[in-house]
Order: structure tokens, then C-alpha cells, then sequence
């Protein structure tokens, strides 16, 4: 199994006549756009198309997910052949909140400091559905919209020549390589349920896991969000699209390491199913003959237990572990950071506490819907100042504290 990445440079987002790429410049016709996506799906009562692009000043309000254009020239499964990607350019689709964990995208100012989104330019998405729907209803059609907007975009790059092409091959899990550390990466999915959850090849993560997946498929897009978890730390399909551990461990593989392999694994509400995963997973790292392991979580309090099992298991099998995590310790940073913890737990990398306050400056396009603005995750009654300017937690922004490493955020001694 190999795949190929072909990546698409595009400089610009423009809308006009047919979509297409004209140079570095993507065109999207938004009149045929509406209509491919509303096409057989009564449920979609509004639908709204616009453009956010690095240093706008546009704010983009109840994101749903994030998706990178991809499509398949070369191959028919996932993992396989070749796959075309608009390089900087996003699918973002938003719509009202259903539960309370949605986030926001600001495209300059301080909040766009926070957001890798606001470096990439940004097809967005609004989208009203039918008002008798029930919610996991209503997130099906959210999140469907911004999938199929993202494979319709990626069409204009199917005949065009990448600018580069990445090859992944399956990783030998047993054999071979230099007599180098063998480390592995243990990928934490959420999936509790109510609006909570992930899909690998379309299937629930509740399922099937934990597993062990081959490199080129998760290369591939096997793994879509499906959450609401809170917009800070939440895994949208674009952070699994380009997950930055699973590129750098391969990057380093035969060089200072042996990548052994990747394992996914669940993180499940009830507490015994929690231990059962954990032991499984901890088996199946253990076959890949690991010497360590890098785990990466995502969401907060009820998947801390996760990883602390995860961790204590693992390091009881005499396999070294580092775990990433944010944190919530108070806009002082002075309260428990984490909702559970064990001893074995010596090696924590913080991604940044998500209840730090930030002061997030006025903008002049508001995109989303509004009347859900201080119902965030991170967010209060009072956030919105009669100015404009909008007084949130990092907690609010997408990604700025992703449990991928893929975020904005550093630390310096003082």
C-alpha cells in the first residue's frame, strides 16, 4: 500500500463564473456551489456561501468542522494511489448551536494569533436547516454540507500537476531499520456519543477500536470529526487530515527512531469500558514491540481518565510514555488543571491552559449566527462589549489548544 499527496498551491480565493484554478487563484462558481449542495437534501432550509482570508476583518462564528479540499485521481481506496489537496485553502462550515461546545475563527487580530485558520483562506459554509430536526439530525447535515463542499471544490484540482507529491508507504511494524528506539503513536479518538464523536472509514469510533491503522490510510482522510467538543482542543477533520505527529515521526523514521506504528484508540463515558480499551490498546502497542509511545488526546475532563489509564498501563508494561495535553486551570491558572491523574505520569507536555482570558478585537464582518455568540464554550452572558470587541477564553477559538501540537501556542523559560 502507497499513496501519494499531490498538493495544489493556491495564493487566492475568489468567487466567479466556474470553479476552477486559474494560476494560484481558486474560483468558485457560488450560484452551481449552492445548488450542488442543496441538491437532494430537503432538510437544508438556508444556505449561505462567502470568503474569509488572512488579515480580513472578519470573524466567522459556530464552526462545526474544518475540512481540507481532497480529492482521488489515481486508485480507488482510501490509502491507495494518488489524492489531490488545495493546499491553504479550507472548507469551514458553521450553523446554529445545537449543544454549547462551537467555537470561532477571527481572521486578524489577537484571536487570529490563536487559529491556524486564519493563515488559510477559507470557503465557509452557513447552514440553516429545517427547524423540526433533532440535533444529531441537524449536525448530519451541518457536517455533510462542509464534507461535499470540500469534495466538490477539490474537483478544480483533479488534471492539474502538483506543485509536490508526498509518498507514505505501511510502516514494517517488526522488522528492519537500524537498532534505533522503536516508538510508537497511541491517537486518541473521542467518542462518547451526544454530539461527541469521530468516524474511521465512516464508522463510528465507539467501534471497531482500538485498532491498529496502517500509515497510508490515516494519511488519507480515514479519520472525519463528527464533535462539539470545545472549539480549543477539538480534532476537526482538517487537524486529522494533516496530523502533525504522525508527519514528524515519519520524517525522523530510520533517522533517530523506528516509527513503529500507530494505534487508535476510543474514549468511552463508562468507566469500566475505559479500562477494557485501555487494556486492549496497551496490547496492541506491545506487539508492535514499542520502546515508547507518544499518546495525544482530545477534549477535556471525562478523556483525562483515558489517558491516565492509557499512561499507567503502558509505563507498568515498561514502555516510556508521553502524553499531550491542554489544560483548565482557571483564568489564574491557578486551579487543578486536570480532572484525573496517576503517578506514572512524569513525562506531560501542556499545549496551554484553555480558560486563559483573551480580549478579542471589534470586526467589521460578522459570519455565522450571531444571536449564538456568548452561548460558547468559554464564552459568557457579558462577553460582548458594546464596541464590538468580544471577551472570551482561549477556549472559544478553534484550535488553540489542539492535543496534535497543531496550534499557535509556545512557552519560554523565565
Amino acid at each position: 500500500m502507497v499513496l501519494e499527496l499531490g498538493y495544489i498551491e493556491i495564493k487566492d480565493l475568489v468567487f466567479g463564473q466556474e470553479t476552477r484554478v486559474h494560476g494560484s487563484t481558486l474560483v468558485v462558481d457560488q450560484d452551481a456551489f449552492k445548488e450542488a449542495l442543496r441538491s437532494g437534501d430537503d432538510r437544508i432550509q438556508g444556505l449561505n456561501l462567502a470568503l474569509a482570508k488572512p488579515g480580513q476583518s472578519t470573524r466567522i462564528i459556530c464552526v462545526k468542522d474544518v475540512i481540507e479540499p481532497r480529492c482521488k485521481v489515481d486508485g480507488h481506496s482510501v490509502g491507495e494511489g494518488r489524492t489531490h489537496i488545495l493546499r491553504n485553502v479550507a472548507v469551514v462550515s458553521c450553523g446554529k448551536i445545537v449543544g454549547f461546545q462551537e467555537g470561532l475563527i477571527d481572521m486578524s487580530g489577537a484571536g487570529a494569533e490563536h487559529s491556524p485558520f486564519s493563515r488559510t483562506l477559507n470557503l465557509v459554509v452557513e447552514v440553516e436547516v429545517a427547524p423540526e430536526l433533532p440535533p444529531h439530525a441537524h449536525e448530519e447535515v451541518v457536517r455533510h454540507a462542509g464534507l461535499k463542499a470540500a469534495g466538490l471544490l477539490a474537483e478544480a484540482a483533479r488534471t492539474l500537476r502538483p506543485a509536490e507529491v508526498e509518498r507514505y508507504h505501511c510502516l514494517d511494524t517488526l522488522e528492519g531499520g537500524p537498532k534505533l528506539p522503536r516508538v510508537a503513536y497511541l491517537y486518541m479518538l473521542l467518542s462518547q456519543g451526544l454530539l461527541h464523536d469521530s468516524y474511521v472509514l465512516g464508522r463510528n469510533a465507539r467501534e471497531g477500536l482500538p485498532c491498529i491503522i496502517p500509515l497510508p490510510l490515516l494519511m488519507d482522510g480515514a479519520i472525519t470529526s463528527g464533535n462539539c467538543v470545545s472549539a480549543c482542543d477539538k480534532n476537526t477533520t482538517y487537524h486529522h487530515q494533516n496530523n502533525p505527529l504522525v508527519r514528524e515521526l515519519y520524517q525522523h523514521h530510520l533517522q533517530e527512531l523506528n516509527f513503529a506504528g500507530v494505534v487508535l484508540t476510543n474514549e468511552p463515558v463508562r468507566l469500566a469500558a475505559k479500562e477494557a480499551s485501555a487494556r486492549k490498546a496497551v496490547e496492541l502497542v506491545k506487539t508492535l514491540k514499542a520502546d515508547a509511545v507518544i499518546i495525544s488526546k482530545e477534549g477535556f475532563g471525562n478523556p483525562d481518565t483515558d489517558q491516565m489509564l492509557l499512561i499507567r498501563g503502558l509505563e507498568e508494561a515498561g514502555v516510556l510514555t508521553v502524553s499531550i495535553t491542554d489544560e483548565y486551570a482557571g483564568d489564574n491558572g491557578a486551579s487543578q488543571s486536570l480532572a484525573d491523574a496517576t503517578p506514572q505520569a512524569r513525562a506531560m507536555i501542556s499545549v496551554g491552559n484553555a480558560n486563559e482570558r483573551i480580549l478579542l478585537p471589534p470586526m467589521e464582518r460578522l459570519l455565522g449566527p450571531l444571536e449564538d455568540l456568548t452561548r460558547l464554550a468559554g464564552a459568557y452572558p457579558h462577553s460582548l462589549h458594546q464596541d464590538g470587541s468580544l471577551e472570551v477564553e482561549l477556549q472559544a477559538i478553534i484550535g488553540s489548544t489542539n492535543q496534535l501540537g497543531f496550534h499557535t501556542l509556545r512557552c519560554r523559560e523565565v
